[in-house]
């Protein structure tokens, strides 16, 4: 005895349309806001610090960070570095993009809400480091307050404090 057990399992069709509605409504929406140029981030709070900034790659395979108004070295990052080294590729990318060179300085921003911004002067890109997390940002914000290296020149290893 074999017994045959059958469920409809369609979905109404109301229900397919009405999901399929508020999916391209979704869309829709999101792309005139997108398309109006309408600003979707939060205001930029008072800037309190900023420094400019220049950064060199050496032989060694360091970088060098290099003081924009003074030219005095300020230390030296070696190693891995991820986010410093991934965050300044991703500025200097654009800059290639736009035939323009290393020489220009980036600007280090300290908010007075606490936020931390690289921005480049030279493309108007900007990197609102606080959005990677403390620990990324923090491979930054020690660069607002640092004093040229010695002539030991301060070496800081790959990996953040």
């Amino acid at each position: 005895m074999s017994a045959s057990h059958h469920h409809d399992e369609t979905i109404p069709k109301g229900l397919l349309l009405a999901a399929a509605a508020l999916v391209l409504g979704s869309l829709l929406s999101v792309a005139a806001v997108r398309l109006s140029g309408t600003e979707i981030r939060s205001p930029d709070a008072s800037p309190v610090i900023t420094r400019s900034l220049r950064f060199e790659d050496r032989a060694d395979g360091s970088v060098a960070v290099i003081d924009g108004k003074t030219g005095a070295e300020l230390e030296r990052v070696q190693g891995e570095a991820g986010f410093l080294r991934g965050a300044l590729r991703a500025l200097a990318r654009e800059r290639r993009l736009r035939d323009l060179g290393p020489e220009a300085a980036f600007e280090l921003v300290g908010r007075a809400d606490g936020r931390l911004t690289l921005v480049d002067p030279a493309t108007g890109g900007r990197i609102d480091l606080d959005s990677f997390g403390p620990t990324n940002a923090g491979s930054f914000v020690h660069l607002l307050t640092a004093r040229p290296a010695d002539s030991a020149v301060q070496a800081r290893k790959g990996t953040t404090p």
